[in-house]
């Protein structure tokens, strides 16, 4: 049982399983379209899928060449080394404009307004995830 515990609360070694965070970004798509058309059902499970799926997939038992696993040991690294991924120094500038941006988009979702919906969803994204490209260069060099 201890062990279940402790493999439960690995949540870095399960969420670098690709599968972790490929689903976690196609999620992030499904929750929008879920709020866009009213599917209030979808959303609830969509959301309690984000919440639970870094336990979902088990550890991968290697080292993998794949880009969300690099995503996730970076920003083990990154949070180990102290730094923070909200802020207004780079890379973090990056992410914290992504909030605002992604949250109008969950607004425009909600009224139903596609165009601002789909921009501010991909720009939010697209931030986020030019954030963990800076994070996965400054992993690869301090591991070098």
């Amino acid at each position: 049982m201890l062990k279940e515990v402790a493999e439960i609360t690995n949540m870095w070694g399960r969420h670098s399983n690709p599968k972790s965070g490929w689903s976690r970004m196609a999620a992030a798509f499904v929750a929008v379209g879920a709020l866009y058309h009213r599917q209030w059902k979808l959303l609830g499970l969509t959301l309690l899928f984000l919440l639970i799926n870094p336990v979902l997939f088990p550890e991968p038992s290697e080292e993998l060449d794949d880009w969300m696993y690099k995503v996730v040991r970076a920003e083990e690294r990154w949070t180990n080394d102290g730094h923070r991924f909200i802020g207004f120094d780079y890379p973090q500038i990056l992410n914290t404009a992504s909030i605002p941006i992604g949250m109008y988009g969950l607004y425009a979702a909600y009224k139903r307004k596609p165009v601002p919906t789909l921009v501010c969803t991909l720009a939010s994204i697209g931030l986020n995830q030019w954030c963990l490209k800076e994070i996965i260069e400054y992993y690869e060099e301090v591991n070098s």
